[in-house]
């Protein structure tokens, strides 16, 4: 319809750049224009004495519309336009062999469609220009008809495609582009500095798109998310994003599966068509080592393809012990309790300070010269600890630098604190007047008298339904009702209002009061904050079965969200655990000190152990623009599980190691998003100046690959006069004007 009206295709019009092709200025046009308007309303004015009101003015921009039209038309409107030499520009066309085009989701395969677009294309482009045939995959290749083309390829890069084409051409005039593809792309999409470097060369990009957009009965599973890292017998959560089509309202089974192992599992309701849902499964990580999960959903009946129900990741559960520093400043049962529950969990340590006496200390879980001087006083003798416990003790009990050395025991080295509440802690210690009361995740009360000797019940948030802290049961509705069930606290304490980003978990409920929040936690810097305002938690195991595990349970939970994530002097991480269909690593390193400073002129290395007892080591650079930071990628070139371990120095000072797990696994990537990824196609095409095609209009692509700036060119003009929709704006205002007249009986 375009075309009918305005004679060339509106590629043309998003290139080409307006012209008028007279020499008389644009000035004279104007002034033709308002002198046309002003005799017009003269002779209006003068002899249409029968129209009244606004008729007059109703004719007179008719009139006026209709000279300023001519007087367009008289200035030889035109567009100019770059255009591809003829035979001395290079046309590339990629054609995707990869796995997903061998889909038959029309009368044939999408590969099939792909080669009779091609077949038809190439006779009228090889007329005009140098054409190269590729198919592509990962990386584009060089072939001589379609009828290579085999749908084998196990993966689909467009972004590495396009930017080794460009390498291989840079030498080369090329025009343009023509991608043929389901656009069903394994490596997340392409990249901005891709398209970028495309854009620079004005090389426009035709996409032509193969396959339905969305399957008819099928259920995938989009993403699932687990921790990179967690201790042993850790409940974790499985965030488990899924999507289907053509099964709304069915039931699925979804489950985390260790080595064949059902760790857990639910029954979810999928949703309607396309749209994304998010579902949690709450699991025992179990003992130290790699775990390799399979998470996903039992295939449906009728599904069109199964392979993509399930996802595999990896969880390190560290066989590392982390140390937490719990200072008492007084005995009291909260003290004996939290101490006794770790005696069936000895994955954490606990090294106490009790204060016995005004200047007495009684030490427990130490060694002989640990914590002899008291608290640390240094950042190097504080920041071995991963967590950090502080009782009923006075802010004031801290001088000045061991505050600030809490302060950045959060901030910087990124460990986890908990404040706890009793007669003199939180604003009945002081804190609310000291630095420490930005380490809090509450604005504590100015006033003191907030510990309250008083019986009371505790209830459980929304928030804390979905904590894994609050987690007594894997069912969420057994979980809810044990809490209910819970004895009664010996205490609590007022602590005022939760500040922003933080999350409540627990409220208390005193008789005749309304609920206060209980159990508070909040991110602050590298590491984490929690306040449980209370130390009559120990009522929960006096007063239930001597069997019974709630108390230690919810305690070991606490003391894991401590430690679980405070990184050590050395940490490395990688995007992905799993690569599928692909054999990039990168790894990225943090190194600091003793006081968790960055490191600027470490040594750092990887060792790499992969299948088959293979072995690599690779030495990481540093980050200009972050201090500290240490980059390399590595090719992992076979499938399997690989281990890395990094090492950091500094002349001939050893600051630490780390371990990094992952890998690689061939032919799955094509198990997901088959279907035709049309908006990455669109927005590929229209990004770099091209425009995208339906198999049935391709037809048009030879017509309109001429239009571009790439290559070879040369400018031409088309005449805009004798446009279609001219002629109608012409006809359409006389005959407004005419059947005007004629209502008001003035023809």
């Amino acid at each position: 319809m375009f075309e009918i009206l305005f004679k060339y295709p509106i590629s043309l019009f998003q290139k080409g750049h307006f012209v008028f092709l007279t020499p008389w200025p644009l000035w004279l046009m104007a002034a033709g224009i308002l002198v046309a308007a002003g005799m017009l309303f003269w002779h209006i004015h003068r002899n249409h004495g029968m129209l009244s009101g606004a008729r007059p003015i109703a004719i007179w921009l008719l009139e006026t519309a209709m000279a300023a039209l001519l007087l367009f038309v008289l200035w030889h409107p035109a567009l100019s336009v770059a255009t591809l030499k003829p035979q001395q520009n290079v046309i590339a066309v990629l054609v995707d062999n990869s796995r997903t085009m061998g889909i038959a989701d029309s009368s044939g395969t999408r590969e099939a469609a792909a080669a009779t677009v091609v077949k038809s294309l190439l006779p009228s482009l090889a007329d005009r220009f140098q054409v190269r045939l590729y198919e592509f995959g990962k990386e584009p290749e060089r072939i001589q008809d379609a009828n290579q083309l085999t749908a084998a390829a196990p993966a689909t890069r467009i972004g590495d495609t396009l930017e080794s084409l460009l390498a291989e051409s840079s030498s080369l005039p090329l025009g343009a582009v023509v991608l043929l593809s389901d656009g069903a792309d394994n490596a997340g999409g392409i990249d901005l500095q891709t398209i970028s470097a495309i854009r620079r060369q004005r090389i426009p990009v035709h996409t032509v798109g193969f396959g339905r957009e969305h399957p008819q009965r099928d259920v995938e599973i989009a993403d699932a998310i687990v921790p990179a890292r967690a201790l042993p017998q850790s409940k974790l959560t499985a965030e488990v994003t899924l999507q289907s089509y053509g099964l709304s309202g069915a039931k699925a089974k979804l489950s985390v599966r260790d080595g064949g192992k059902a760790l857990a599992s639910k029954e979810i309701d999928l949703k309607p068509d396309g749209v994304l849902q998010t579902e949690s499964l709450v699991f025992d990580c179990g003992t130290a080592g790699t775990k390799t999960l399979e998470i996903g959903v039992d295939p449906i009946a009728g599904e069109e393809n199964a392979l993509n129900n399930k996802v595999t990741r990896l969880v390190n559960v560290e066989k590392a012990k982390p140390r937490i520093l719990y200072i008492e400043g007084e005995p009291r049962w909260e003290y004996k309790f939290i101490r006794r529950a770790l005696d069936d969990y000895p994955n954490i340590e606990i090294a106490s300070m009790l204060r016995t006496t005004q200047n007495k200390i009684y030490r427990q879980g130490t060694t002989e010269k640990e914590l002899e001087d008291g608290f640390p006083a240094k950042a190097e003798d504080l920041f071995v600890y991963q967590g950090l416990i502080i009782g009923t003790v006075e802010a004031s009990y801290f001088t000045a630098t061991q505050q600030t050395l809490i302060h950045d025991f959060v901030d910087r080295r990124g460990g986890g604190v908990l404040f706890l509440g009793g007669r003199a802690s939180l604003s009945d210690g002081g804190y609310q007047q000291s630095p420490l009361a930005d380490l809090m995740p509450v604005a504590l009360p100015a006033n003191n008298g907030t510990f309250h000797r008083d019986f009371s019940g505790q209830e459980l948030t929304a928030a804390g339904a979905q904590s894994i802290i609050c987690r007594l049961d894997d069912d969420p509705a057994r979980n809810l009702e044990r809490w209910k069930k819970m004895p009664q606290l010996a205490n609590y304490q007022d602590v005022g209002d939760p500040k922003p980003g933080a999350t409540v978990l627990l409220n208390v409920v005193p008789a005749g009061h309304r609920p206060s929040p209980l159990l508070i936690t909040e991110n602050f810097g590298h590491g984490r904050t929690a306040l449980f305002a209370t130390g009559g938690s120990w009522r929960w195991k006096m007063w239930t079965d001597h069997a019974d595990k709630t108390q230690p349970m919810f305690w070991q939970q606490i003391f894991r969200y401590l430690v679980t994530d405070t990184p050590g002097p050395v940490t490395a991480t990688t995007p992905k655990s799993v690569l599928a269909d692909d054999a990039r690593v990168p790894i990225r390193v943090e190194v600091r000190d003793k006081e968790y400073k960055p490191v600027t002129n470490a040594n750092v290395q990887a060792r790499f152990l992969g299948p088959g007892g293979s072995t690599a080591t690779v030495q990481l650079a540093p980050q200009p623009m972050e201090e500290g930071v240490y980059t390399a990628e590595w090719s992992a070139e076979k499938p399997g599980s690989y281990v890395a371990e990094i090492l950091a120095g500094r002349d001939q000072e050893a600051l630490g190691s780390d371990v990094l797990s992952f890998r690689r696994e061939d032919g799955v990537a094509e198990n997901f998003h088959t279907s035709q990824n049309r908006e990455l196609l669109e927005k590929l095409s229209q990004q770099t100046g091209g425009r995208y095609y339906t198999p049935a209009d391709a037809s048009k692509l030879s017509k309109e690959i001429s239009y571009s700036e790439a290559g070879i060119t040369t400018r031409e003009t088309r005449d805009l006069w004798d446009l279609p929709v001219v002629f109608l704006l012409l006809i359409s205002i006389r005959a407004a004007e005419w059947l005007l007249r004629r209502k008001w009986g003035v023809v």
